[in-house]
């Protein structure tokens, strides 16, 4: 069962590649750019400028770049976490950090707005945004938060266990080009953004942070999300200088003129990861359920009520279940944490739950990366800690130190993708027979 778990997640990420997605949403014929529903006639425009990033920066500029064809004449700015294998013509590329910032991310914001604020209302700016680009892309919105200042206040973000849409209301209000300023530096340009989600359905506006996008999150928002997680205390002085001044200025909002000429289009998000991985377990003979309840929920609480979810299923159905579930779990990080990430963790949790039936697990990301490991995720099943023991192992005090990888590396149960150049959020697979 744990190679099944493998097989369902493996299909459905090659079935939700960026290619694949382009070619249903995106189609260019005689100088006329059809985005979903919009049509661009890229005659009429003086300048066509694409912005990309995120996890996903290459490929999507690539899959735009292959089927406009070099006779469009577009140019732009890529900035990705990793070095492409070869370069797109006429395209700036920028290796930004991820998940913190690096120096990378600054240049790249910075060229990004000045590039901006030099079209006008006869040009089109086309942007392709993909999870990651919150990092990946960043400008502080005071002079005196350093790039130090930036990465320590994403890494108490990160690891405080806030729901990335709160993670991103935050940073969205601390930077210059996130939460709709970057399309203000675009007006009064025609702007259409072409999204790969990697957040809630109902949050778009948290992918990147929004940086195209109408902010829905306000400055009380941020105040009261850094109370409830006592977050000012681990702030740099900076960052934490603009809250107890209440000096953070607010982010446009869904009125503002700024907005008049813009469109977002999503062509691939964590719903087209969980169908493919539906249509493969059906292919399979499972009886699937899909349950997207606790998408955002604590890593304990989501692996409880997915694994009651999956007890009770089989004890209604003989025939062997499958239970799919879609987006992010949260993991509080204290102390010095070892190697891992939250599907790890979730998977290695799971393992203590189930040991001895015949349950397998599968937490993965679409990403390829799991927060500081090699691996895209892990598969756990009944076997795994009495397998982890025999080797010498200590699953709870690893679980403990937030250093599951080593574990199930040493099982071979980990997950080893590299980075897919994708990103629409997490698969969870759980089998029972």
């Amino acid at each position: 069962m744990r190679a099944v778990a493998r097989e369902i997640f493996i299909h459905a990420l090659s079935e939700c590649s960026i290619d694949r997605a382009f070619e249903r949403h995106i189609g260019y014929e005689h100088q006329v750019l059809r985005v979903c529903e919009d049509l661009f006639d890229l005659s009429l425009f003086s300048r066509v400028f694409v912005v990309s990033i995120g996890k996903a920066a290459h490929a999507c500029a690539e899959a735009l770049v292959t089927r406009l064809g070099i006779g469009a004449g577009t140019t732009g700015i890529i900035c990705g976490p990793t070095d492409p294998a070869a370069q797109l013509h006429g395209f700036r590329y920028y290796r930004g950090g991820h998940p913190m910032p690096n120096v990378e991310s600054v240049k790249a914001a910075t060229d990004i707005l000045r590039t901006l604020g030099n079209l006008d209302a006869h040009s089109l700016v086309i942007y392709l945004l993909s999870g990651g680009g919150s990092a990946l892309v960043e400008s502080p919105i005071d002079e005196d938060i350093a790039i130090d200042d930036l990465v320590a206040t994403y890494r108490a973000l990160v690891h405080s266990g806030a729901p990335i849409a709160e993670i991103n209301a935050i940073r969205k209000h601390l930077s210059a080009i996130k939460g709709g300023r970057m399309a203000a530096a675009a007006s009064p340009a025609q702007q259409v953004s072409i999204l790969i989600s990697d957040v809630p359905d109902d949050a778009l506006d948290a992918l990147a942070s929004g940086p195209t996008m109408p902010d829905s999150s306000t400055v009380g928002t941020c105040v009261e999300i850094v109370d409830r997680y006592k977050l000012l205390k681990e702030f740099p002085a900076s960052v934490r200088a603009l809250f107890e001044r209440r000096a953070l200025d607010e982010t446009p909002k869904k009125d503002d003129p700024i907005f008049a000429r813009s469109r977002w289009w999503t062509v691939l998000s964590n719903e087209d990861f969980r169908r493919s991985a539906w249509e493969k377990a059906t292919q399979l003979r499972f009886t699937v359920v899909v349950d997207t309840s606790c998408d955002d929920w604590d890593y304990q609480d989501a692996a409880n009520y997915l694994l009651r979810r999956v007890r009770d299923l089989r004890a209604r159905d003989a025939a062997r279940i499958c239970l799919i579930s879609g987006g992010e779990v949260t993991v509080k990080i204290e102390g010095d944490p070892g190697i891992g990430g939250r599907n790890q963790q979730f998977a290695l949790y799971c393992a203590q739950k189930i040991a001895g039936e015949n349950i397998t697990v599968l937490s993965a990301g679409s990403d390829g990366v799991d927060g500081n490991s090699l691996s895209a995720g892990a598969i756990a099943d009944g076997t795994t800690i009495a397998r982890a023991v025999s080797l010498g192992l200590d699953p709870k005090q690893l679980l403990q130190h937030f250093n599951a990888y080593p574990l199930f590396h040493a099982l071979g149960d980990d997950i080893m993708i590299g980075p897919s150049g994708n990103n629409v959020r997490d698969l969870r697979v759980v089998l029972a027979f």
